[in-house]
């Protein structure tokens, strides 16, 4: 509902970033910065211009970015690394992390100025287990989004499971949920039991080697949250292979 809402969003986990490359990454650089710096580069700030730049994981952040980043908060300008030009700055940066940053700045790890810059609007997001209303619209969310993506049946869950996951603490928080919807999506059905016994696929008298098959491949494949080629490995199977199974079931 901002005047920024049509901008872009442009999401950074500083965690995932190696400490060397992370001020090139917001800021940029200019051809010769560095070694390996063949030509110039716009950095984060740029193409979130107008919009909103988001900082995950942002206690990961190095203490020399810290301070390069709180200079371009307080005065709305950026130096590309081995610039003599400034550019002026139009972003909004939202900031979110897991950690305790008062905790942090008081172990020193974390720029005391920075957190207090940052700190102009505070949202503390509850965990996902105090928060069990909001399970329903995420189900529907991740699966709205990764049905397509996956290639797959928009599968839902029925309301016995639906009551399990509110019961559950989820300690992978929204993450957990995710890879647990996109692992159901893949098998072809939502089942919040107990994680099922790789193995231990021998079937009644009366049921099919095909049924016992696909129940076992189905276990490991739940063993592995969803990992296709984790699981082909433990079949002895090629990815291809287990591929074909899977379509052949969801057809």
């Amino acid at each position: 509902m901002s005047a920024r809402a049509a901008g872009p969003f442009v999401p950074l986990n500083c965690a995932a970033i190696a400490a060397e490359l992370i001020e090139s990454e917001l800021f940029g650089h200019v051809r010769g910065a560095y070694t390996g710096a063949q030509q110039s580069r716009e950095g984060l700030f740029y193409y979130a211009r107008g919009g909103t730049l988001f900082l995950d994981e942002i206690s990961e952040l190095p203490l020399a970015a810290q301070a390069k980043l709180l200079r371009v908060l307080e005065e709305r300008r950026l130096r590309p690394v081995g610039s003599e030009q400034e550019i002026p700055v139009d972003v909004r940066v939202i900031a979110a992390t897991n950690r305790d940053l008062k905790a942090e700045v008081a172990a020193q790890r974390f720029r005391h100025d920075l957190y207090y810059r940052l700190q102009v609007v505070e949202v503390t997001l509850p965990p996902l287990r105090d928060r069990p209303e909001d399970l329903p619209p995420l189900v529907a969310h991740f699966i709205a989004q990764l049905a397509p993506f996956l290639g797959v049946p928009a599968v839902q869950p029925d309301k016995r499971t639906l009551a399990r996951m509110a019961a559950y603490d989820w300690p992978g928080n929204v993450r957990e949920l995710r890879n647990f919807v996109e692992r159901s999506l893949i098998l072809g059905w939502f089942d919040f039991g107990p994680e099922p016994v790789v193995g231990a696929a021998v079937g009644t008298a009366d049921e099919s080697l095909e049924a016992v098959e696909k129940r076992h491949i189905l276990a490991v494949l739940g063993a592995c949250e969803g990992n296709k080629s984790e699981a082909a490995r433990r079949l002895g199977v090629s990815r291809k292979t287990l591929d074909r199974k899977c379509q052949a079931w969801s057809d």
